[in-house]
């Protein structure tokens, strides 16, 4: 902050100060409860001192480490976390098998109690599995590796 406390603050210093409390919340140093009484103090905050004293108690930390969040309309690009595009498919993939599985299971049960209840129904569940299934397994096999 600026050695000055009776200079105003703006909302970038308002938004640092609030994704600060978050950490902190994050790390149990405060309660929720807290965190939420802080941060409506940070948004009626007028000065850097102001400032300063809902943040007095924990410990220092360089506020400017924490980008101003991408909804502000006074922001640069603020940088997000990136992950490689091997993680991203990984993690992508997983889901899309997951996906998979879960309607698939789905379609399953439906077509067991149909038949459990003694109404025989042709196998139609194969028909959304089968080459939803073929499609996955192929992309997985000879889909993109490594970063794009």
């Amino acid at each position: 902050m600026a050695p000055n406390p009776d200079i105003r603050a703006s909302d970038a210093d308002r938004d640092r100060v609030a994704a600060s409390l978050r950490e902190h919340c994050a790390e149990g140093r405060i309660t929720m409860d807290e965190m939420h009484e802080r941060l409506e103090s940070t948004y009626a905050a007028k000065t850097l001192g102001d400032l300063q004293e809902v943040t007095s108690d924990l410990p220092e930390q360089d506020l400017f480490q924490y980008p101003i969040p991408a909804s502000h309309p006074n922001s640069a690009a603020a940088p997000a976390t990136r992950r490689s595009g091997a993680d991203l498919d990984r993690l992508g993939g997983r889901a899309v098998w997951a996906t998979w599985a879960a309607v698939s299971a789905i379609n399953l049960a439906v077509w067991l109690a149909l038949a459990v209840t003694g109404t025989f129904v042709y196998p139609w569940w194969i028909w959304v599995a089968g080459p939803w299934g073929a499609l996955l397994l192929v992309r997985t096999i000879f889909g993109p590796r490594g970063p794009r």
